[in-house]
């Protein structure tokens, strides 16, 4: 199903409140069509605390990092434009702004029509628009990736450019709590390895789905899948980790809220001050942050393979 259906030109998609600033134009129809390498798009509101671990890595695996701020109110972008000068990649961030509103995850998301400035397959789509490679990444602003993701995603990023394939990225939730910094909880409890990477064309644009946003494909097509343990996904004990989901109590009614109910209960378990099992406790040595620890040496010196595996969430059970 192709997302520019019914936007009335092949060449991109206009949106229903007339913001033709804001009208989706696709790279691959623009004079002089795309260039070689890739391109991690990140799609960030309130990340400042993450940046600084995110963007290291990924800035030095990527031929390109483009940030979208979405009506941020804690500086994301400046912070951004920091850490990438500071480790000397100025030059291979980008950033830009929505300014729109964007409904959140399920029912919200469901009522809002697929071509409005408010929509998720919108946003995503006007966001990847702005990508001029010819390979794209999907990557949030909690995202860390380990040593060996780094390599690993580098490696990738120059031999995928002309490929038709798709890159699963399997991801780890590492819980926070602000006040121990040398301390942290990783969930390796369930596997979880989302399509991240895909080839920038007509093929493989957003649509509408019920709770969230989807990247059509064509069929057949080559998936590549790498190991797990090579990123993480940060999520503060103290912060509001579900401020983009509508509902969550939506989590335990929907089989494809698998993840995020293993999220919930994970998180709320840990506020109680309970491990869940899956869920490894970890130290850092003194004067080094969990984060670091995690990334750095604990995951890339873990047993291959990584004991990962699916637990049975409390909402399985009761099925």
């Amino acid at each position: 199903m192709a997302a520019a259906s019914g936007a009335g030109s092949g060449t991109g998609i206009s949106n229903r409140e007339g913001h033709s600033d804001y009208d989706i134009v696709w790279p691959w129809t623009r004079p002089g069509g795309l260039r070689p390498g890739s391109t991690a798009v990140l799609r960030v509101k309130d990340e400042a605390l993450s940046l600084p671990w995110v963007l290291p890595p990924l800035l030095r695996a990527m031929d390109h990092v483009l940030l979208v701020d979405n009506g941020s109110s804690d500086a994301s972008a400046d912070v951004a434009r920091t850490v990438a000068e500071e480790i000397g990649h100025g030059s291979t961030l980008r950033v830009t702004t929505y300014p729109f509103d964007v409904a959140r995850a399920g029912a919200e998301h469901l009522a809002v029509h697929e071509r409005s400035v408010h929509s998720l397959a919108y946003f995503y789509n006007w966001c990847f628009a702005q990508v001029e490679t010819r390979y794209s990444f999907k990557w949030d602003g909690d995202m860390v990736l380990t040593s060996e993701g780094e390599w690993s995603l580098a490696d990738l990023a120059w031999q995928v450019g002309d490929a038709q394939s798709i890159i699963r990225v399997p991801r780890h939730g590492l819980y926070l709590d602000s006040t121990s910094p040398d301390r942290g909880w990783l969930d390796l409890g369930l596997r979880n390895a989302e399509e991240w990477g895909f080839p920038t064309g007509p093929d493989f644009v957003f649509t509408k789905a019920f709770e969230w946003e989807v990247r059509t494909t064509p069929r057949p097509v080559r998936t590549i899948g790498l190991p797990f343990g090579l990123c993480v996904e940060l999520k503060y004990l103290d912060g509001d980790e579900f401020a983009h989901w509508t509902d969550p109590s939506s989590f335990a009614t929907s089989l494809r809220n698998k993840r995020k109910r293993r999220e919930w209960e994970v998180f709320h378990a840990l506020q109680d001050g309970t491990v869940p099992v899956g869920v490894h406790e970890v130290v850092a040595p003194a004067g080094v942050h969990i984060v670091e620890h995690v990334t750095r040496t604990w995951l890339p010196s873990a047993p291959r393979p990584l004991d990962v595996g699916t637990v049975v969430t409390s909402d399985d059970r009761r099925g």
